[in-house]
């Protein structure tokens, strides 16, 4: 597995955790549009699957370690920026194979691609003490 394929798992998972927040839709549904309806050529599927599948399962999980770190409430974070800190904080902790500087870079460039303006920012933030907590 090349890393590149791991990031284009991450990419694609962000599209449809954003997509899977907004529509409210069964994640397996979400997951069979994903795979069916996008180009998946050079994507780690399986850890596409496992970061849809972890982030939907644990999302309680994640949101209560997300939180203490926010300056506003969850719900009034921009949708793309959630997804993206939902999926960095699961590899965080449930990924230890990852290294947590890959997994905040890798964060920070899909907050710069798919996130608003400063959205790298603000999702910098929040992964950098979430790790400093759990170091």
């Amino acid at each position: 597995m090349k890393p590149s394929e791991r990031r284009k798992a991450r990419r694609l998972a962000v599209q449809a955790i954003y997509s899977w927040q907004l529509s409210g839709n069964n994640i397996a549904d979400v997951e069979h549009e994903f795979l069916t309806e996008q180009d998946v050529a050079g994507v780690d599927i399986a850890y596409f699957r496992e970061l849809l599948g972890g982030v939907a399962t644990k999302k309680s999980q994640l949101d209560e370690l997300i939180t203490p770190f926010l300056t506003r409430p969850l719900d009034e974070v921009d949708p793309v920026e959630k997804a993206i800190v939902r999926i960095a904080t699961y590899e965080l902790t449930f990924r230890k194979d990852v290294p947590y500087k890959v997994a905040i870079n890798e964060a920070i460039e899909l907050a710069k691609a798919f996130g608003a303006e400063d959205g790298h920012k603000f999702v910098n933030g929040i992964l950098d003490k979430l790790v400093a907590r759990n170091r």
